[in-house]
């Protein structure tokens, strides 16, 4: 009879990421394009946001409403993700909620980006809101091998590789999870963690909606 330990495996602190596809994307798509295009036309910066211009490059940003048009296409688009951001946070909290508790999801900010050939954004995080999101409109070139324009999520584990033998090969080398976009797709993650674009070389408009949102009971 063998006297060997029993040895339990406790996984925590993951880190949950959601990809989708925008439903009913083929019928937006072209009308969210206009209507991207038509607010790029009229802007008078690059960066109409305001918000961090030196760590965006080769790209347009709109102010942080604009999924709160009053343009019946993209009043759908908004409540479409809402609905899949509240799928989400109800599934991953549903533990952690009250059996009789009722929420709605809200997105609090959203912006287009344009992003030309040598647009990259650099490695950030979003304070202030529970999920965030990208739905890829337009992703470009971006699927092509060598044309970059991948978002790049980082590991939110600071201090993961402070240290490097082959004990540690299972954290996967970088720290870093790379991530190809496809025309309509969407990938909804926690607020915290940390990402960027990956500069574009791509020859087409790289064109996506971001956005913010918050949870809220009742």
């Amino acid at each position: 009879m063998s006297n060997a330990p029993i040895i339990e495996e406790i996984n925590v602190w993951t880190t949950p990421l959601y990809v989708t596809q925008m439903p009913d994307h083929d019928f937006l798509k072209d009308a969210l394009l206009a209507a991207i295009y038509e607010q790029k036309a009229a802007q008078t910066t690059a960066i109409e946001s305001r918000i961090a211009p030196k760590a965006k490059h080769a790209l347009h940003e709109s102010t942080l409403d604009f999924l709160d048009l009053a343009d019946a296409n993209i009043m759908e688009a908004k409540r479409t993700l809402e609905e899949l951001i509240l799928e989400i946070a109800a599934s991953v909290n549903q533990a952690f909620w009250p059996e009789d508790m009722e929420a709605d999801a809200h997105i609090i900010e959203s912006w287009y980006h344009v992003t030309q050939k040598g647009g990259y954004h650099d490695a950030h995080s979003h304070p202030n809101c529970s999920w965030c999101g990208i739905y890829y409109l337009e992703p470009g070139d971006a699927a092509t091998e060598g044309n970059g324009g991948l978002n790049r999520f980082y590991d939110p584990r600071v201090n993961a590789e402070h240290y490097a033998d082959p004990g540690t090969a299972y954290l996967g080398g970088h720290g870093v999870w790379d991530f190809v976009p496809t025309e309509g797709q969407i990938v909804i993650f926690p607020s915290y963690l940390k990402h960027s674009a990956l500069p574009y070389f791509g020859e087409k408009d790289r064109v996506v909606i971001a956005f913010n949102s918050i949870i809220e009971a009742y």
